[in-house]
């Protein structure tokens, strides 16, 4: 405990302060209360579940963009992913430059559930915990509309399966 704040708390809020921001200053479109001018990401909780876009969706993506989306359920519960029909990243052996990746608890270093891109939709994925880290990246040429993502709560058991496109 730092101060009465956990560590988890100090982390989080260290991790909200310093997402990357976008290279256009327009905010993300979202339902998280969350309009960060300046940025794309943010730290998504919601009660009832929502969703988050790329930056500029259903427009192409801005080029050279990193936007990083922690999503929080309620204790106990899981979180469930699904993309919208209306996707496409650029594609690329291994999605090495537009991307989608989706790792299995709130940090950048936590267990990769799969990188995305191309015009395949993602595959449903539900986290094994409360949190999801989500990043988007794009690089400086070819942009797409990018996607937009859903998700709710359960209490239902860790069901993905890990992809590369």
């Amino acid at each position: 405990m730092v101060h009465g704040y956990s560590l988890l708390h100090v982390v989080a809020s260290l991790l909200i302060i310093g997402l990357s921001g976008a290279t256009k200053k327009e905010a993300v479109k979202n339902n998280s209360g969350v309009k960060p001018a300046g940025q794309c990401g943010t730290w998504v909780k919601e009660g009832d579940g929502g969703q988050f876009t790329s930056p500029n969706y259903p427009s192409k993506y801005p080029p050279e963009v990193e936007c990083v989306y922690i999503i929080e359920a309620p204790p106990r519960l899981c979180i469930d992913l699904f993309f919208d029909e209306r996707y496409s990243i650029e594609p690329s052996w291994e999605c090495k430059f537009d991307n989608i990746e989706v790792r299995d608890g709130p940090f950048g270093f936590s267990p990769i559930i799969g990188r995305y891109c191309g015009q395949t939709i993602p595959p449903f994925i539900r986290s094994s915990g409360r949190y999801l880290w989500i990043k988007f990246v794009s690089d400086g040429e070819l942009e797409a509309i990018g996607f937009l993502a859903n998700y709710n709560f359960t209490a239902g058991r860790k069901q993905h399966s890990v992809s590369t496109v």
